[in-house]
């Protein structure tokens, strides 16, 4: 304004003077004019204002009628500039604009005359905004003008906007050759004016926390700045409606080209895929970003906020957008892009239309999918089978939508299952694809239908090394989860493929399920942990099976290894949480939540547990669920929740669930509840079933389910302690390398089969064995059997040091049970009278209800027959309740008769 005004005070002099005001749109130039129009109006000079615009750059004289009719002027002067505006205008308009080019020297003449004769009465200041907007007629009149102003009290004032496609370009060209003319160029607001406008505004204080992030979005532009204040002040969230609706202001104000250019940046959203599409639709790039980054739209080619870039996209429309997708695809496909480039722009068009987008489509999902992208490879892939006509492709495609969504959900695409099964029955389904179709089949229980499968599956016999690789590895997982299928692949593999030709992905997955394979049937290897963490290193859930890292995983857990299993499992889930792979990441928690039972963390085996369980549902666990549940079922059991785990034996299961791997488990965990709940009988059924399935399916070894033992333990309750001995002897006749857990517990039913002068020794050798597994609730459990051996022979010293170690274990797992049982009064040394209050921290609820009955006078065979138990097992609950409360007679229970009550 001040070099406005110094400009002024020498055209009022009787120096002309010109001024060219110019940037970027929106950076305040119509502002600067009107301010300008309304000072030189109060110093005494003639404001001649007029406002060109684009819907009235045809209208010949345009801006020259606004500069009269808009003026102060007197009738005589006002009617005199009309009549010679009207001659023109009737010589002009018949041809248009460039009509005027040939009019009279002499009209030109008289109507400059007349401003000139009227700058004589009194100052001029002629203001046109936005003069590139202005009709061709008009600016030959102005510049005529200005060129005999030179010596005469007339100022004018242009505005003109940077990129705006000015077609007149004689003008600007014209003034700036004058000696007289001045340019004065408006740059964006500084971080300070921009503080100092919303401080004025706002206030200082929330200027000062605003500001910052303002002034980035913003890049300093007035009218941005404008939206982002009524947005905030508006209330909610900022950037806005506003804010979008200043962008488009911006942008319509521009150049149509550079409208053009910010909407394919939008739509496309890569500033360097939008520059190898220049000169597509005419879109001068490289010029466009440079003044969309003046503007203040751009940084670093990109809008500077989404609300920006979807604000264009909205105006844009779906339509336009598509065929803007199309056709970019269509270009990078010329050019020999990557698939994935072009896949990502058929998605956005919706687009299959061409022979070539369903191949493009399908190599993009592979190139995603080795990187462990699933989803944007399963969109890929729902746009291809549905533009697929060809049936054979189409049912390769359909297969590896199933294999892509089975990384997020195995019960997402259940259809496709029946449509790659009649794909197969029809030959139109290759060798791996259809033996992964037997196992989604057997995953959701659906075993008549896999069998089938599996038949089928001897088509594929003597085929390439891939198939045979495929056809050997599914062969080998059956082996580790349904076993009784297994049969049924008979004369599928006529050889084994040779590992040297493979790739090393599949060569990998053939190693690990084997490895799994070999701990199921044989027992680990002592090569086994060496083997397992070679493959583990070497995998990554981006571009590995997930059977290769769960095999290896269950095979060191089965190995008695479950502490290296932890830490892989711990890095492996850290790799699926960030894929968004949520069925991987759910077995894969499945899988730490058994790593922690076998440490005895029984809180985060449950919590664990429990997570899996929810990351997908149950019917996407399909038979798979028995697993998290046994772990959620032992863990809350061994806790004493019994509420809880009475509700996860009630849960629904696969009826086919028994069949598999994950079945034993299940029933291993549904008899230690039975157990707990004082019912060996029910417990001992499940237990039997459990053994017969693994003895039939040739997965007897220790580290995987020693049901010997738990069948050993539900005779001791039972009162058939030579039964019980028998299994114990058993299953340490079967110890080998990484059993030490199962044949702690072994020696655990030994002792207590065992005569009371023989139980310490032995359970001395159980927490030996125990402290090596790393289970600190088994081994909790032995010291508390070796605190009441220690009584049962009299050292008591011994035993209160041992109750103290068993007492923490049990507390730092969990067990609330055992460690209540384990409680400071417990286990009392001679001398010791139990308190009334004290006796229930003393005994559990079975030797409580025992105890009880007895002291009101019931028999052993009574208490039996009203407590559903043997009379064994009252004999036992009573001694134990004797050594407790250090009693040798059922007369003294009467002592403690009303607390047991």
């Amino acid at each position: 304004m001040t070099s406005l005004r110094t400009l002024l005070d020498e055209a009022v002099a009787g120096r002309g003077r010109v001024a060219m005001v110019t940037g970027v749109v929106a950076t305040g130039k119509s502002e600067l004019l009107h301010a300008f129009a309304d000072q030189a109006g109060d110093v005494g000079v003639l404001p001649l204002v007029a406002t060109a615009s684009r819907a009235e750059s045809d209208l010949a004289l345009g801006v020259l009628g606004q500069l009269f009719c808009n003026a102060p002027l007197t009738e005589e002067v006002r009617d005199g500039a009309m009549d010679v505006l009207r001659q023109v205008t009737g010589i002009a308009c018949p041809e248009g604009a460039e009509g005027f080019a040939q009019a009279d020297a002499e009209v030109v003449h008289t109507l400059c005359s007349v401003l000139l004769s009227l700058s004589e009465r009194r100052p001029l200041a002629i203001v046109v905004d936005d003069v590139h907007y202005a009709d061709r007629a008009s600016l030959l009149f102005l510049s005529y003008l200005m060129r005999r102003a030179r010596y005469s009290p007339i100022m004018a004032v242009f505005s003109q906007a940077d990129h705006t496609g000015n077609t007149h370009k004689f003008f600007p060209t014209e003034m700036l050759r004058q000696p007289h003319c001045t340019v004065v160029r408006l740059a964006p607001l500084s971080r300070e004016a921009v503080l100092s406008l919303a401080g004025e505004r706002l206030g200082h204080e929330t200027a000062e926390r605003l500001v910052p992030e303002w002034y980035a979005l913003s890049g300093g532009n007035p009218l941005l700045l404008q939206g982002l204040m009524e947005d905030y002040e508006a209330g909610g969230a900022w950037p806005a409606a506003r804010y979008g609706e200043a962008v488009l202001s911006c942008l319509h104000r521009a150049d149509p080209a550079l409208l053009e250019a910010a909407r394919w940046l939008a739509a496309l959203d890569d500033p360097e895929l939008v520059a190898r599409l220049a000169g597509l639709d005419g879109i001068a790039v490289p010029p466009s970003m440079g003044w969309l980054e003046a503007v203040g739209l751009l940084e670093s080619g990109r809008f500077r906020h989404e609300v920006a870039r979807s604000s264009v996209l909205a105006e844009l429309g779906a339509d336009k957008r598509q065929q803007m997708h199309r056709r970019t695809a269509e270009l990078l496909y010329d050019e020999g892009a990557a698939d994935v480039a072009v896949a990502e722009q058929l998605i956005r068009a919706d687009f299959t239309d061409v022979p070539w987008a369903v191949p493009v489509l399908e190599s993009a999902a592979r190139c995603r999918l080795g990187d462990g992208e699933v989803a944007p490879a399963v969109a890929y892939l729902e746009l291809a089978l549905r533009g697929c006509a060809d049936e054979r492709q189409r049912a390769m495609i359909a297969a590896l939508l199933l294999r892509a969504d089975w990384r997020v959900d195995p019960n997402g695409r259940t259809a496709l299952i029946g449509e790659l099964t009649d794909a197969l029955r029809e030959g139109r389904l290759r060798g791996g694809d259809a033996a992964f179709l037997a196992r989604a089949l057997l995953w959701h229980g659906r075993l008549g239908e896999a069998r089938d499968v599996l038949d089928l599956l001897k088509g594929f016999a003597g085929g390439g090394p891939g198939t045979m690789a495929e056809l050997s590895g599914t062969r080998a997982w059956l082996r580790c989860s349904v076993p009784g299928m297994v049969p049924h692949m008979d004369g599928t593999v006529t050889r084994e493929p040779s590992e040297a030709v493979l790739p090393m992905r599949m060569s990998r997955r053939l190693e690990s399920i084997r490895a799994l394979a070999s701990v199921l049937t044989d027992g680990p290897a002592e090569e086994l942990p060496a083997t397992a963490e070679r493959i583990l290193r070497g995998s990554c859930l981006a571009d590995m099976s997930m059977d290769t890292v769960e095999s290896a995983l269950l095979a060191l857990v089965y190995g008695g290894q479950a502490e290296r299993a932890a830490s892989w499992c711990d890095t492996f889930l850290t790799q699926a949480r960030s894929r968004g792979a949520r069925a991987r990441q759910a077995r894969l928690t499945a899988i730490r939540a058994e790593t922690a039972l076998r440490q005895g963390d029984l809180a985060r085996a449950a919590a664990l547990a429990r997570s899996a369980l929810e990351i997908i549902s149950p019917a996407a666990w399909g038979v798979a669920l028995g697993g998290p549940l046994a772990t959620l079922l032992l863990a809350i059991t061994a806790m004493g929740r019994y509420d809880e785990a009475f509700e996860q034996v009630n849960r629904p299961v696969p009826e086919g669930m028994l069949q598999t791997r994950f079945g034993l488990h299940y029933l291993q965990a549904r008899g230690r509840y039975q157990l707990a709940v004082d019912n060996p009988a029910s417990a001992l059924r499940d237990f039997q079933l459990c053994g017969d399935l693994v003895v039939r399916w040739d997965m007897d070894v220790p580290g995987f389910v020693p049901w010997r033992t738990d069948v050993a333990e539900a005779h001791i309750r039972l009162g058939d302690r030579d039964t019980a001995r028998a299994l114990a002897e058993e299953q340490l006749a079967r110890s080998g390398p990484g059993s030490a857990r199962a044949d702690g517990v072994a020696l655990r039913m030994l002792a207590a089969a065992a005569e009371v002068r023989h139980r310490p020794m032995l359970l001395r050798q159980a927490s030996e064995r125990l402290q090596v597994s790393g289970d600190r609730y088994e081994l909790a459990r032995s010291l508390f059997d070796l605190t009441e051996a220690y009584h049962g022979v009299g050292e008591f010293r011994r035993a209160g040091i041992i109750a103290g170690r068993a007492r923490s274990l049990a507390q730092e797992c969990g067990a609330r049970p055992l460690s209540q049982a384990l409680s400071d009064e417990g286990f009392p040394g001679d001398g010791y009278e139990a308190e009334p209050s004290k006796v229930v921290a003393i005994l559990s609820d079975a030797e409580r209800r025992v105890a009880g009955l007895a002291t009101v006078g019931y028999s052993n065979r009574e208490i039996a027959a009203k407590l559903f138990i043997t009379v064994s097992t009252v004999e036992q609950h009573l001694t134990r309740v004797y050594r407790k409360l250090n009693i040798s007679h059922r007369s003294d229970l009467s002592k403690a008769g009303p607390a047991m009550l």
